[in-house]
């Protein structure tokens, strides 16, 4: 079995990452005026030291010696040393975010921002006492390498686990740390266990090492290095007494750290000591990837339901194969009944299957709070986050996609949203705002709600700006809109009501941005808002991008898919409803509403509709807006495995995919979407439309 190392160096990363954020959501967790928190504490130290013993392993050298100067101020936070206040806080989570730099750089093979590095090791060193990096690094080796009582020596036995090598650990790293400690060591390699060569297999370790080290050293620091591997090797660490005639009197502790008192006679070198290789003088980047891996991570559970669904549908298969030898009419029953299995276990796989690429929003929302840390550090606010939902679960691609307009709608809400600390108790409101992130499933969707409890929105100061920026006419009086309408201002490109520009927001981009890829996503976004309450964002999403819920419309000879999520209700159109408002558009009166009509064989270019007496109309709504979808027919109802059109082919204006038919057709998925945004440009504003019907 070969050894890949660039898929080893891949895990890496991606448990790195997990570090990262386990360190990141403790230190957030940490309250720097209350009291000391231990396990969190240890937990924090924990995620660094892994990530410093990983990035040893695989020779990013620079993700360790940055990390073991944090590891080193958490340790003496640890021991009770220091205090982690507020600032040190920041400089940690600064440390962070430079170590997840470093790790990107080393993936794609790039450079990093070696100054900010620099920076930050310098702040770390000074809080430990050193005057510059290089002086700190030796002044922390130093501290370690305090002496303890007593005139012996650390007699060390180290005997690898034969796989060792399988999950990335090198032996040979562990006792370059040992010199790294600047005691003097001698090493005797043993190799009593080395099979002749014709038996060897080079990815098995057969070494054994005894150490002996100078005894002004803690034991402690010598048990952190081989906290790495302590489940992968049998490991024992003794006291030599030099002062003790004969043998020497031991104190010995296990792989575990638990000491015990023995008597044991060391045995006579019988070789010289075999020195350590050095460290390379240049570090060894690691290799770039070729293409981005994206992987994630399964419970155990889903998998094994998924391996019991193949195995049904493996039977059913044999059945069918059975059925099909010397087939015959008495066997009809039989293979109907076959085919009735073969489409249940077909269902269940395909769940099962999308279950798999099922998260929860939490991967998206952990960010938030220490979003919100800084905004609110920024801004001079005092903000407070809520959570709910984070459990709710929705597929990876959208999961991935939807955190970029998440966090602009969350940086809204704190600079825009929320007021100041003096403006809220002037309005009798308590001095800390509320942002709320909110997930729930609704249907065959799931619903994310950003809240906040703020000013609200000003509805005359957002017309008043719509009309300075011509996106309403001027003589569009405030009272010709609903709420809603003026709401769904603030989406259009360039709009903004901040009086002034901040590195937080303000500079006009961004809503129309996110409206367009959450629309890009299948999904759409409105908001509601109350003065001096505060507003919601809500945005509705598919649950998954792979597999759609559609409907079956006919249009000439051409068959086409109307994702269901998108449609109200289909009605027959009876003519005397029908209204021709200004401009020649089409309105269909339906319960004290008036719908625009969209011909889609004209849109489509597939021929002429004809008359409307009698023909189908299917409603449909997207970003607000209610549209009639005219067809020739409806058929069935299939859920249908979405095609990119665009990856394949190119993009079409009001297509977002193709699928495949049970017939082997292939048919177009309508972008509901892009179709109605197209149509209410060119016909102009609806509303304007409605009023002349």
């Amino acid at each position: 079995m070969a050894l890949d190392m660039e898929q080893l160096r891949r895990i890496f990363y991606e448990e790195c990452r997990e570090n990262l954020e386990v360190l990141e959501r403790e230190l957030l967790a940490l309250d720097p005026d209350g009291d000391v928190d231990l396990d969190i504490i240890n937990t924090i130290f924990r995620a660094a030291h892994s990530i410093k013993g990983g990035g040893a392993t695989f020779n990013l050298n620079e993700i360790s010696q940055f990390t073991h100067v944090m590891e080193t101020l958490l340790d003496e936070a640890r021991e009770g040393k220091r205090r982690l206040d507020a600032d040190t806080i920041d400089l940690l989570l600064k440390g962070g975010d430079c170590i997840n730099s470093m790790l990107v750089a080393y993936e794609t093979d790039a450079d990093f921002d070696h100054e900010l590095r620099d920076d930050l090791t310098k702040q770390l060193n000074q809080l430990l006492g050193g005057d510059s990096p290089d002086e700190a690094q030796s002044s922390a080796t130093s501290d370690e390498a305090t002496p303890t009582e007593g005139d012996g020596d650390w007699v060390i036995r180290f005997i690898p686990n034969k796989d060792m090598f399988f999950s990335g650990n090198d032996p040979v790293r562990i006792l370059r740390e040992l010199f790294d400690l600047g005691v003097h060591c001698s090493v005797e390699c043993i190799t009593d266990d080395l099979p002749i060569f014709s038996e060897l297999e080079p990815e098995m370790c057969y070494l054994q090492w005894h150490i002996v080290v100078d005894g002004e050293l803690e034991k402690h620091l010598i048990e952190e290095i081989f906290e790495w591997v302590e489940d992968e090797c049998s490991l024992d660490i003794s006291k030599l007494d030099t002062n003790t005639s004969g043998s020497g009197h031991a104190e010995s502790s296990d792989a575990s750290g638990n000491e015990t008192s023995k008597a044991a006679s060391e045995p006579a070198a019988e070789s010289a000591a075999v020195p350590v290789p050095p460290k390379p003088k240049t570090p060894a980047k690691a290799a770039a990837k070729a293409d981005a891996v994206s992987s994630i991570r399964v419970e155990i559970d889903k998998v094994d339901n998924l391996i019991n669904l193949v195995g049904e549908l493996v039977i059913t298969q044999s059945m069918l194969t059975e059925l099909g030898q010397n087939f015959s009419e008495s066997k009809l029953e039989r293979l109907q009944a076959g085919l009735d299995q073969l489409l249940q276990n077909t269902k269940e796989l395909q769940e099962s299957v999308l279950n798999i690429r099922m998260l929860p929003i939490s991967f998206a929302f952990n960010r938030f709070p220490r979003l919100i840390r800084d905004l609110s550090s920024q801004l001079g606010k005092t903000v407070e986050l809520v959570i709910e939902g984070e459990q709710t679960e929705l597929d990876k691609t959208v999961l991935e996609r939807i955190t970029d307009p998440l966090v602009h709608l969350v940086r809204n809400a704190v600079d825009h949203g929320l007021e100041g600390p003096e403006a809220r108790l002037s309005n009798g409101k308590s001095e800390t705002g509320r942002v709320s992130l909110n997930a729930y499933h609704q249907g065959g969707s799931i619903v994310i709600e950003v809240r906040d409890d703020g000013a609200g929105l000003n509805k005359e100061r957002v017309w008043k700006k719509a009309i300075e920026k011509g996106l309403l006419h001027h003589d569009m009086a405030l009272d010709d809109l609903s709420d809603h309408q003026v709401y769904n201002l603030i989406f259009a490109p360039g709009f903004s009501t901040a009086e002034q520009v901040s590195d937080v927001s303000g500079r006009g981009v961004g809503m129309d941005v996110v409206k367009r890829n959450i629309e890009d996503l299948g999904g759409h976004i409105e908001v509601d808002s109350e003065p001096n309450v505060g507003s919601i964002f809500r945005i509705s999403l598919p649950l998954t991008l792979a597999i759609l819920d559609g409907q079956l419309i006919k249009l000439a000879d051409q068959v086409f898919v109307v994702p269901l999520i998108s449609i109200i209700e289909s009605i027959q159109i009876e003519s005397d409803r029908v209204k021709v408002a200004t401009g020649g558009v089409e309105l269909y009166r339906l319960r004290e509403e008036n719908i625009p009509i969209l011909r889609l064989k004209e849109e489509f270019e597939l021929g002429e509709t004809g008359a409307l007496d009698k023909q189908l109309l299917c409603l449909v709504e997207a970003g607000g807006n209610r549209v009639g979808l005219l067809l020739d027919e409806m058929l069935g109802q299939q859920q249908v495995v979405i095609k990119s059109l665009e990856s394949n082919y190119t993009r079409v204006n009001g297509i977002s995919g193709a699928t495949i038919l049970g017939d082997g057709s292939v048919s177009l998925i309508l972008d509901v979407q892009g179709l109605m945004s197209g149509f209410l440009s060119r016909v102009g504003d609806s509303k304007s439309h409605i009023a002349a019907a």
